[in-house]
């Protein structure tokens, strides 16, 4: 990987400059917001649990990470942009089994790693479906196992929104004739909304005992 090559996946962006990307940039104002939501419902809550508190510590990195990915635009940068999204995904499913399915802790470290470790498999190995969101549909797909097995609304409703978010993801090319500013814009901040629904899910269930 060359830190420093130029990556240009985009509808919105037309050329190499920071700012090409103004919507996709500035959208990710959206997982701060979240995040800081998320973090004064966390200070005013009865279980202030350190997990919980990480978790919306990322979704504030996703924000950052992916700011920087959306200007910059080099295969570094991407790197900043998915890791704090894989960790997320990876912290998300083993709190949320544990708290939602009271999984045990091994079954649930073991689910978490296979949705994180099949998604960067179809990342890896299928960059190009969906527009690059192949990566993502596990997620989505343990977002639904967790709703339907638990009959978890705000879960479902977190993996609705989610559903919703990837169709723009993965339409932002298709759409450039008609929409030149592209759909990915509207990934932010459906995502956002999608972390911040899916949090307050299982901040309301409080600590599981190990």
């Amino acid at each position: 990987m060359n830190c420093f090559a130029p990556v240009n996946l985009y509808c919105e962006r037309t050329d190499a400059a920071f700012w090409s990307e103004p919507l996709n940039a500035f959208s990710n104002i959206s997982f701060v917001i979240a995040s800081a939501i998320l973090c004064v419902k966390w200070r005013a809550g009865m279980a202030r649990d350190v997990p919980t508190l990480a978790l919306i510590g990322v979704v504030a990195l996703i924000g950052v990470g992916s700011f920087l990915f959306h200007t910059l635009a080099t295969e570094g940068a991407e790197l900043l942009d998915v890791v704090p999204i894989a960790v997320f995904v990876f912290g998300y499913v083993l709190l949320a089994l544990r708290r939602v399915v009271h999984a045990s802790l091994s079954t649930s470290l073991g689910a978490a790693t296979a949705v994180t470790a099949v998604a960067a498999t179809l990342e890896w190995f299928f960059p190009l479906v969906l527009n690059g969101s192949a990566g993502y549909l596990p997620a989505l797909a343990a977002l639904l196992a967790i709703g339907v097995t638990e009959r978890a609304t705000p879960i479902l409703a977190a993996a609705g929104v989610f559903a919703l978010a990837l169709v723009f993801r993965s339409i932002d090319f298709v759409v450039c004739d008609l929409v030149p500013i592209g759909t990915h814009f509207l990934w932010h901040i459906l995502t956002a909304l999608t972390l911040y629904i899916a949090l307050r899910a299982i901040m309301s269930k409080g600590e599981h005992p190990s």
